[in-house]
């Protein structure tokens, strides 16, 4: 009863966090950036720039792009992402509309992309550190990753600087260079928001229940996993350690998915500056 308990609580705590994050979001948004024709990167961007050149809510659009993402999330990465990803979404469309007659604080432009950066980038790092998304680009990348040899985060930059670059098009090119500046201020924040982590991680997992989780590393998200041969220090007791890597929107699934085998697992999780050799996942004969 406890442990179900203690289940509800974090679930519920996980979105309460989402949606305070939304709220942050739809302020840096409709507050400072958008009303300075000031955009962000990934789906947002996008979001904006058609929501100006059409006159329709800046939401519906964030929602209509997002959906063929959601469906690859939900394909690719799993069903807790998905579903916290479209909570983000649909939250973040909601408060949009909500203070879309608010009046925004300044018209300068520099202070409106640093500002609305740093509040902005606090509330997608609040969504991105409790398991959801708002930017379907990040998934896109994630998948062609493994085709490609250049890296999720090469390839958002890539995704982005033609985003970026496109607002010159639309608002001219000192609103796009405004971007810019918004755009690494975001990103900066939501590094501080998840304490500098990266978008890689390595796992280590030591359980009595390995046999199962291996499998289900293995089967269910696709991973490479490397069986260790630990002992305890005090106990004396032969265990086996997982050892695997994930990207950062993979981590909310495997901590869930260890606990539900193995209540006592002890899990660590580190960031990764760089791989070389090796493949994250396994390679699978059809």
């Amino acid at each position: 009863m406890n442990t179900k308990k203690s289940k509800l609580s974090q679930y519920v705590k996980k979105y309460i966090y989402i949606f305070i994050g939304s709220i942050i979001t739809a302020v840096g948004l409709e507050i400072f950036l958008i009303p300075n024709n000031i955009i962000d990167g990934g789906v947002v961007g996008i979001s904006i720039m058609l929501s100006a050149i059409t006159g329709l809510p800046f939401g519906a659009f964030l929602i209509l792009i997002n959906l063929p993402f959601l469906y690859l999330g939900y394909k690719h990465i799993g069903k807790a992402f998905a579903i916290a990803t479209t909570f983000a979404v649909i939250s973040l469309s909601f408060w949009s509309s909500v203070f879309l007659p608010v009046l925004p604080v300044t018209n300068d432009y520099f202070l409106a992309a640093v500002f609305g950066g740093i509040i902005t980038g606090t509330g997608v790092g609040l969504i991105i550190r409790n398991g959801g998304s708002l930017d379907g680009t990040e998934i896109v990348a994630i998948l062609t990753d493994k085709k490609t040899v250049f890296s999720v985060g090469e390839i958002v930059m890539f995704i982005n600087l033609f985003i970026l670059s496109s607002a010159s098009l639309v608002f001219g090119w000192d609103k796009a260079m405004y971007s810019l500046v918004a755009y690494f201020v975001i990103a900066k924040m939501i590094d501080v928001v998840l304490k500098g982590l990266e978008e890689t991680y390595s796992v280590m997992i030591v359980t009595s229940q390995h046999t199962d989780i291996l499998n289900r590393l293995m089967l269910e998200m696709d991973k490479g996993v490397t069986v260790l041969h630990g002992e305890g220090g005090y106990t004396k007791e032969k265990r086996k350690i997982l050892y695997c890597v994930v990207t950062r929107l993979e981590i909310d699934k495997l901590k869930n998915m260890v606990l539900d085998i193995d209540e006592g697992a002890f899990v660590t999780i580190n960031p990764v500056s760089d791989i070389v050799g090796g493949r994250l996942r396994v390679k699978k004969n059809h």
